[in-house]
């Protein structure tokens, strides 16, 4: 005659699984913040080096990056005075080597979604 489970041993089964599943996750969390710790060790040690070669390295806080990756255009603005011209925009740290037409593709940009206005030529104005 076949045995029959009770539901105290199901549930004693199910107990067991519960208890080391939430022992793997406490595993992985803690694998998870050493893991951040030595990304976060990385990234200062990075930076210090790029400060080492004169270049600022793209960390995520920055406003304007210097040398490689993306700029953030909405951040320059925020730089310039209120009145300004494409020279005022290329005075922003970060900006000298770029090519005149992504100044200006950045200030037609401006101008479309309403952050700016022209008011004459070669002068601009935030608006708000």
């Amino acid at each position: 005659m076949p045995r029959r489970k009770n539901s105290t041993s199901v549930t004693s089964a199910f107990r067991r699984v519960q208890v080391q599943a939430r022992a793997l996750l406490a595993d992985l969390r803690k694998q998870i913040r050493g893991k951040e710790a030595e990304l976060r060790r990385l990234k200062e040690e990075e930076t210090r080096l790029g400060h080492l070669v004169g270049r600022s390295v793209g960390n995520g806080n920055a406003g304007v990056g210097v040398g490689r990756g993306r700029v953030n255009w909405r951040a320059v603005l925020a730089q310039v005075p209120r009145e300004f011209s494409a020279a005022d925009v290329r005075s922003i740290r970060g900006l000298k080597q770029k090519r005149p037409s992504e100044i200006f593709a950045a200030i037609t940009r401006w101008i479309d979604a309403g952050l700016a206005k022209r008011k004459s030529r070669g002068v601009y104005q935030r608006t708000g």
